[in-house]
């Protein structure tokens, strides 16, 4: 019992306190405090282990309090969960900001409350373990005295660039300083092409030219791999020349490969966030635009903050909501149209994944699709989506029809995944389904992002007996290039995209060239986005008989679709 860790429990709500020590008093030595000027003079006065911290108290706040110990190194290391209601997630990231290890929701879920201050305990005493091997390894060798500099570069290792840009921000309070966190694109490709020499000849040209631009008034630091950061005086950044003279100093290198350099720029504007912090925003700034053909670098501000939390908050829901069944497909019927009969019918469906937020209401897919790349959830709803249409296709043959294929979205995700294709044949077999009857859309981004895989994948798609579309045709640098390379069986072409920005004219030639040069190739055009009448008259004109878009139908259920199709027989 007396080894009992300390807890100091802060909440002006009596009620809440006898909840949280109820949880606790069996594992922890519990001190109570009704306010943060209470919980301060506690934390003065004798060791405290961790504090289950409220955000809104009378007299000193728990946001001052997480202020106060920012400020404070004697007591930095103390983690603190603070306590919100469910809906106060903007205070979550602003306690987040201020150094908060983790954060708990009222009403309280026992097994969530234990599971979380167990998880920063450990976090904790991790974070301790490794203090220790570290000192223990200063003692062992000399040569530790080296470690603030990058062997390769000679710039600054990360957590001397930290501690210098800390005190360099702390030494000049007059200056107002920026971080900038620079990336650069497909490095491991880099390595791979070539070879380990030429990817450290990039990286210590890159580092002379960043020791050139900060000078003595900033820092420059060799943060991973692939991954610079400068600290600059706001007076000196000039984001487009530093780009432009980055540019040229890896051409001059005569890499046959253009070596290209990412950058987010966090303008110091919060002096109460910790070096790290600071560092992370312009990181996420950096994330923004990496891969970007529009643009090289982004600055963090208020609009990117937004967007940030709002993909915090699709990311903390998404789980819950596939496990609870807040997905759904609908179906948009792809027509044929046979203009010396006169006559339409739909002759195959595209599946589109929705999501049905108990509370925001549908979510769309502009906006949780981007997080789920970027985190890597796509893959599991792109799973979910096209099970979903394998069993809809069993209901067709169920009810008697003639099954009418499924176009299914294959995220570029899936092309990192070499077994993805076992997949898709496990699931026709488990509804005895057969290849031709799934429709496989991809974009120009998988090309762009995994040539090689690709490559590899669709072959092996072509001679199992899948049709593959290409989706979005058009949309970037590379459409040609995969049409040379790649064996594909349809296009698709978004109308409403191309017409959107006027010169109507000249998408009419353009559409006109796809549609000649598509059936040279034997290739499908199927125009999507077709909503109006006039629209659909000129695209039969020019041979383009497809079609899918609000002018035909808008997506349906699967029950509606079933009906449509009952209608057909």
């Amino acid at each position: 019992m007396e080894n009992r860790k300390t807890m100091l429990i802060v909440d002006d709500m009596e009620i809440n306190r006898a909840i949280l020590m109820q949880f606790f008093q069996d594992e922890f030595h519990i001190i109570e405090a009704e306010n943060g000027r209470e919980a301060l003079d506690f934390i003065k006065s004798q060791p405290i282990d961790i504090i289950l911290l409220d955000l809104m108290m009378p007299v000193m706040t728990g946001m001052e309090v997480l202020e106060w110990l920012l400020s404070n190194p004697r007591y930095g290391d103390i983690p603190v969960i603070v306590t919100t209601s469910a809906d106060d997630v903007n205070s979550e990231v602003m306690a987040m900001e201020r150094g908060a290890a983790d954060y708990l929701t009222k009403p309280y879920n026992p097994s969530i409350v234990s599971c979380r201050v167990q998880n920063v305990l450990g976090r904790r005493e991790n974070e301790i373990s490794k203090l220790r091997q570290a000192a223990q390894d200063k003692k062992i060798s000399a040569m530790q005295q080296i470690l603030d500099i990058d062997q390769m570069t000679g710039l600054l290792t990360q957590k001397a660039f930290l501690q210098q840009a800390a005190d360099k921000i702390s030494g000049n309070p007059e200056t107002r300083y920026c971080f900038v966190y620079l990336n650069i694109a497909s490095f491991k490709l880099i390595n791979e092409l070539f070879n380990m020499e030429t990817g450290d000849t990039i990286l210590k040209t890159a580092a002379s030219y960043f020791n050139t631009i900060v000078g003595k008034r900033g820092l420059a630091s060799h943060l991973t791999a692939d991954s610079f950061a400068i600290l600059l005086p706001e007076d000196m950044l000039d984001m487009d020349l530093l780009i432009q003279g980055l540019d040229a100093m890896m051409h001059s290198l005569t890499i046959y490969r253009t070596v290209a350099f990412f950058a987010g720029v966090y303008q110091i504007d919060n002096i109460y966030l910790t070096t790290s912090q600071m560092l992370d925003r312009a990181h996420m700034a950096m994330t923004s635009v990496k891969n970007s053909h529009a643009r090289r670098f982004a600055f963090y501000d208020d609009a990117l903050r937004t967007k940030l939390m709002d993909e915090q908050i699709i990311a903390r829901e998404m789980e819950p909501a596939l496990n609870n069944g807040q997905f759904f497909v609908k179906y948009q019927p792809i027509y044929k149209i046979d203009t010396e009969a006169r006559t339409m019918a739909p002759i195959a469906a595209e599946a589109l994944l929705r999501w049905q937020h108990p509370e925001q209401g549908i979510i769309s897919p502009d906006r949780f699709i981007p997080v789920f790349e970027k985190n890597g959830f796509i893959n599991r709803v792109d799973r979910f989506a096209w099970e979903q249409a394998c069993h809809f296709l069993s209901r067709q043959r169920d009810w008697g029809l003639d099954i009418q294929p499924i176009s299914i979205n294959i995220s570029h995700m899936n092309f990192y995944d070499m077994s993805f294709v076992d997949y898709l044949l496990r699931l026709l077999r488990k509804y005895d389904l057969q290849p031709w009857m799934l429709w496989l859309e991809l974009t120009e981004k998988s090309y762009n992002h995994a040539p090689e895989q690709l490559t590899k994948i669709l072959r092996r798609l072509n001679s199992c007996g899948f049709s593959v579309i290409l989706d979005d045709f058009g949309s970037s640098f590379s459409s040609l290039g995969i049409l040379r390379d790649l064996t594909i069986d349809m296009l698709k072409v978004d109308v409403r995209r191309l017409y959107a920005h006027g010169n109507h004219d000249r998408v009419d030639i353009i559409l006109q060239a796809i549609i000649d040069m598509a059936k040279k190739l034997n290739m499908q055009v199927i125009a999507e986005g077709v909503e109006t009448p006039v629209q659909a008259e000129l695209l039969q004109t020019m041979g383009c008989h497809t079609m899918q878009g609000f002018h035909y139908s808008r997506p349906l259920n699967s029950d509606a679709y079933i009906e449509l199709l009952s209608s057909l027989r």
